[in-house]
């Protein structure tokens, strides 16, 4: 990047963004090498930890948590339904509604993939001090609030 091309406030935001990028980018590739060798996908955990830390959810739900479209989820669903970790079921409070639940199989894999997934992200983060894991937290929590607001208005 060329130096002083803009304000040293735009060139500050921008090396911000790139670190950012790069840091998710990095870590991503790296929590999802290591999620497959438990023998599911990155989006399957997410699906799996949110049952297993929740309880049943609808499907709409499960879609909110994970910021992810319908169309995306029904496939992830269907495949966790054919490896026998999730099972849908009809909601008893609302006949339109579909719950998603863990099976005595995916139970396990919830129990050892989100022990082994939590020491892994620990380990991940090391690199950082507990007080600067908690500074980076605050930071990014209020980026993301901010720029949630600005996109909610439009």
């Amino acid at each position: 990047m060329i130096k002083n091309r803009y304000p040293k406030e735009v060139e500050t935001a921008l090396d911000v963004w790139v670190k950012l990028a790069r840091s998710y980018s990095a870590i991503y590739k790296y929590a999802t090498d290591n999620i497959r060798s438990l023998g599911i996908t990155l989006p399957q955990l997410a699906v799996i930890e949110a049952i297993g830390h929740l309880g049943p959810l609808t499907v709409g739900a499960i879609c909110d948590k994970m910021l992810v479209t319908g169309g995306n989820m029904t496939l992830v669903l269907d495949n966790l339904e054919k490896l026998n970790l999730v099972k849908r079921v009809p909601s008893k409070n609302d006949r339109r509604a579909i719950n998603v639940e863990l099976t005595p199989k995916g139970q396990k894999v919830f129990d050892r993939s989100f022990k082994e997934h939590a020491f892994f992200i620990k380990d991940l983060m090391s690199t950082l001090s507990t007080k600067e894991q908690n500074e980076l937290a605050s930071l990014l929590k209020k980026l993301g609030l901010s720029i949630s607001s600005r996109t909610d208005l439009r």
